[in-house]
């Protein structure tokens, strides 16, 4: 998985967040003829990053009145417990299953961008609200 220019969406802390995603997303996919550990290791640090993405994500919809916030967030939540799910199969020696994962991810995420991502920054653009860091101990409920 490759950044590309469609990818940007004009606000600079999503850019660089999915500039970040698309890189793991590679390293995940180039560790096809790794070991498991490799391979987990990988998947943890994407899993990781996106738990991250995803909760800053979710913080912007909530902080900016974003109207189909659940939608956005409950894809994120799937998402999260997909990569969750490889990563324990991954553990138990299913380590192809790394490289299979990062070829969906980059097919969802181009989706993802192109529909979810792009209304939200519209949306933020719209009612001029500046993507803002996630708080330490973000205040969000969102279901």
């Amino acid at each position: 998985m490759h950044w590309k220019e469609h990818y940007a969406l004009g606000h600079a802390p999503m850019d660089a967040t999915h500039q970040e995603f698309t890189q793991l997303t590679r390293q995940l996919a180039k560790t096809e003829t790794a070991g498991k550990e490799a391979v987990a290791t990988a998947m943890e640090a994407l899993l990781r990053h996106s738990e991250q993405h995803f909760a800053q994500e979710d913080y912007w919809m909530a902080e900016s009145g974003f109207p189909p916030v659940q939608c956005h967030a409950r894809e994120h939540q799937r998402v999260l417990a997909s990569l969750q799910n490889v990563l324990r199969r991954v553990k138990n020696g299913h380590s192809a299953l790394g490289k299979t994962a990062a070829r969906e991810l980059e097919s969802w995420f181009e989706r993802h961008v192109a529909t979810m991502d792009t209304a939200l920054a519209r949306h933020m653009r719209q009612v001029d609200y500046t993507p803002a860091a996630l708080p330490e101990t973000p205040d969000i409920c969102v279901r």
